[in-house]
């Protein structure tokens, strides 16, 4: 699996409209997908799927820039329904389908979204690894030199693989992922309803280096978790060997939903428990590494510029992007996980290099 910070041929979404997930019928978070592919289609081409009801309305909605497919899915979380995609050294792309149990059981009919890997490798005629393993996209997050990062309290939960040891599931992302060493951190962002996923905790700048979301506040329970994710990152070596370098990313909040957010959302279907005043698992860490640029969450104005000063000076060559993501957390994530990127095969990056370099001569 290459670093998600490696060039991308393109980006894969999904459309919500699910209205017991996403309040007032799915409309707002609707324009902040939207506001998403947008961003990132200035910098790489999107492709957002929408169910056979939604293609209409997200055709009106989305820019001309952006691809819409029919698609039919039970959520919009492409980064964990979605392909993880893989690049051999001959250039080769294919991509992992992995298990999927709706986060440990969140929602009980997942059907669709079990489908939703499949079907994007079959629309790009690519070939797939069937992994015996339930894996959520963003529990994982690597290097591209040999490392994953994750969570124990996601990839070791009882509800996703209880039969399976923790150092089989080690030699399982091994495999799978063609990395050599998985780096564990303990809990994931306070309240996050995945059990803890990475991609809201801490992420690779590049190899050697991560960021990792933090609070001052020694009151708040989300310091204890990220002091002890700082004493294990700083305990480790990455597969080549390295110390890490952690950089601090402002924790948002806490930020809660209002009175006026939870009664907007459906009860019908009851997929997940939903109320007034419930924390929301806020992270800055949940961007999307775009080429050339960085599509970040803004989440919340006391710590908006601070975050943005802070990925500036960790991508000094990229544009970084905010992009409004309020709608999007109150369903359950962030910019991170409503994306997937399809990387570019190796054969394509070494023809570009050279053609840029020799237009310099």
């Amino acid at each position: 699996m290459p670093a998600e910070l490696g060039r991308h041929e393109l980006c894969w979404m999904l459309w919500p409209e699910r209205p017991d997930n996403w309040r007032r019928h799915a409309e707002p978070a609707q324009r902040a997908f939207a506001a998403v592919a947008s961003a990132i289609a200035r910098f790489e081409p999107v492709i957002v799927g929408a169910s056979a009801a939604q293609y209409q309305r997200a055709r009106a909605i989305l820019p001309a820039a952006v691809r819409v497919i029919e698609l039919s899915s039970d959520d919009a979380w492409m980064r964990d329904t979605g392909p993880t995609f893989l690049v051999n050294r001959s250039g080769v792309r294919r991509g992992v389908q992995w298990q999927f149990n709706a986060w440990g059981g969140l929602y009980e009919q997942f059907e669709r979204d079990l489908l939703v890997a499949a079907k994007v490798l079959e629309l790009i005629n690519y070939d797939r690894y069937h992994a015996p393993l339930i894996l959520e996209g963003g529990s994982i997050h690597v290097d591209g030199e040999g490392t994953v990062l994750t969570t124990e309290q996601c990839l070791l939960n009882p509800n996703r693989n209880p039969r399976l040891s923790r150092a089989r599931i080690e030699a399982l992302l091994c495999e799978f992922l063609g990395a050599r060493q998985v780096i564990w951190l303990g809990a994931g962002v306070i309240d996050d309803e995945t059990s803890g996923h990475i991609d809201n905790l801490a992420c690779f700048v590049r190899p050697g280096e991560v960021c990792l979301t933090w609070s001052d506040d020694a009151r708040d329970p989300q310091y204890r978790v990220s002091a002890d994710a700082l004493e294990r990152l700083s305990g480790v070596r990455d597969a080549r060997g390295r110390r890490l370098r952690v950089h601090k990313l402002p924790h948002p909040g806490p930020l809660y939903m209002t009175r006026r957010e939870a009664a907007g959302i459906g009860t019908r279907h009851g997929i997940r428990p939903l109320h007034a005043g419930q924390r929301l698992a806020a992270s800055y860490i949940n961007f999307y590494p775009a080429n050339g640029a960085i599509i970040f969450p803004l989440l919340d104005p006391r710590t908006d510029a601070l975050a943005r000063r802070q990925l500036r000076r960790l991508f000094p060559r990229r544009q970084i992007v905010g992009v409004a993501a309020r709608e999007i957390l109150l369903g359950g994530g962030g910019i991170h996980c409503i994306t997937q990127q399809q990387p570019i095969s190796l054969h394509a990056h070494r023809d570009g290099a050279a053609r840029r370099r020799s237009a310099a001569r």
